[in-house]
C-alpha cells in the first residue's frame, strides 16, 4: 500500500472507533433515558424482527431503484439521519435543544452532502443505532443476528449479488449509508461521478476489478485489482458501508449491557473486558478487509467484521472468568 492508502486505513479505523466509542457513551443515557424499545431484550425473536426488516428494506430499496424513485430513498435516509442525531444529541441536552442539531444535520445533507459531512452524520447514525440496538439486543438475540447478517452478506455479495446492485444506486445519492474515506486533502465527493465505478457485475465476472462498495463495504474508484494501483490511475477515496460498522457495535454494546463481567473504570464509557475485546476483534477484522479492499475487489464486509466481533467477544468473557454457557447468553439449569 502507498503511504496515503495507509492514511486512508487509518482514517476508517477512527471512524469505527467513534462509532464504538460513542455507542459505549450512550448505552447509559439511552437506558436511563427508557429508549430501550422492546420488553424482553434477551428475546431471541427480537433479532427475527430486525432480520426481517432488513430484508424488506433492501427489497423495497432496489425497487425505488428501478423504478427511479430514488429521491424518496434519498429523503428517508436523511430522515433516519435527522432523527437517530435526535436521539445522540438528546441523551445530553433536553429533547426541545437535541431537535437543532438534528435539523442542522437533515440540512447539511440536503444543501452540501460532502464528504465530511456524510462521515460526520454517519458517525452520529452509527453511534445512535448501535447503541439503541445494544440495549434491545441481549447477548443472544445479539449473536444470532451477528451471525445471520454475516451469512446473508457473504450470499448477498458473492451470491445473488443484489447487494452490489444497491451499493451501485446509493452512491449517486451523497447519503450516509456509506462511510468516505478519502485518501486525497483535495478530494470531492460531489465532483466523483463513480466512472471507474461503472457495470459492476459485468466486471466483476471478467475479474477486471473496478468494483463499487456494497452495502457492507467495498472500494468505488478502484485500481487494476493488483496490490498497487497503476501509475496515473490512483484512487481518490474507497466507500466501506455503514452497516459494516453498525452491526458490529451492536455486539460490543450489549456486551458491555448485558453480560455479567466486572465494568472497567473507564470515565464516560459503558465498558468491560468482553466489550472491549468486541471492539478490538471488529479491528482486527476490519484491517483483514481493507488489505482485501486496497487490491480493489469488492468484498461482504459482515463476515470479517461479526466474527472479529463474535471472537472477540467471547474471548473477552472467559479472561473476565464468564463461563460460555453465560457468554453464549443461553439458560443456566439448576
Amino acid at each position: 500500500m502507498f503511504p496515503r492508502e495507509y492514511r486512508g486505513v487509518a482514517f476508517a479505523v477512527g471512524l469505527f472507533l467513534v462509532v464504538q466509542l460513542g455507542a459505549l457513551a450512550l448505552v447509559p443515557e439511552f437506558t436511563e433515558s427508557g429508549y430501550q424499545p422492546v420488553e424482553d431484550p434477551q428475546d431471541p425473536t427480537n433479532s427475527l424482527v430486525y432480520i426481517v426488516a432488513i430484508v424488506v428494506m433492501t427489497g423495497l430499496m432496489l425497487a425505488a431503484f428501478r423504478y427511479e424513485f430514488d429521491w424518496a430513498i434519498r429523503l428517508l435516509i436523511v430522515g433516519v439521519s435527522a432523527w437517530l442525531s435526535w436521539y445522540v444529541f438528546s441523551a445530553f441536552t433536553s429533547p426541545l435543544l437535541a431537535a437543532i442539531p438534528a435539523v442542522a444535520v437533515a440540512v447539511g445533507l440536503l444543501v452540501h452532502p460532502e464528504w465530511y459531512v456524510i462521515d460526520a452524520a454517519g458517525a452520529l447514525m452509527g453511534a445512535g443505532a448501535a447503541g439503541l440496538f445494544g440495549i434491545s439486543f441481549g447477548i443472544l438475540p445479539a449473536l444470532v443476528l451477528l451471525g445471520f447478517l454475516a451469512v446473508y452478506d457473504a450470499i448477498s455479495v458473492y451470491g445473488t449479488e443484489h447487494m452490489l446492485s444497491l451499493a451501485e444506486g446509493v452512491m449517486d445519492l451523497n447519503i450516509p449509508v456509506v462511510l468516505v474515506i478519502p485518501l486525497s486533502l483535495s478530494y470531492s465527493l460531489l465532483e466523483d461521478d463513480f466512472e471507474d465505478a461503472n457495470d459492476v457485475h459485468e466486471e466483476d465476472a471478467e475479474g477486471d476489478g473496478n468494483e463499487t462498495a456494497d452495502e457492507g463495504d467495498a472500494p468505488a474508484n478502484e485500481d487494476d485489482g493488483g496490490d498497487a494501483p497503476a501509475e496515473g490511475n490512483e484512487r481518490d477515496a474507497f466507500f466501506i458501508g455503514l452497516g459494516d460498522a453498525v452491526i458490529p457495535a451492536v455486539m460490543v454494546a450489549s456486551a458491555a449491557t448485558f453480560s455479567p463481567a466486572a465494568a472497567l473504570s473507564v470515565p464516560f464509557l459503558e465498558l468491560n473486558l468482553p466489550a472491549l475485546f468486541a471492539m478490538g476483534g471488529t479491528l482486527v477484522g476490519l484491517l483483514f478487509l481493507l488489505r482485501w479492499v486496497m487490491k480493489g475487489r469488492a468484498h461482504a464486509g459482515l463476515p470479517l467484521l461479526n466474527g472479529g466481533a463474535i471472537g472477540g467477544y467471547l474471548l473477552g468473557s472467559l479472561v473476565a472468568g464468564v463461563s460460555l454457557v453465560e457468554a453464549l447468553g443461553l439458560p443456566i439449569a439448576f
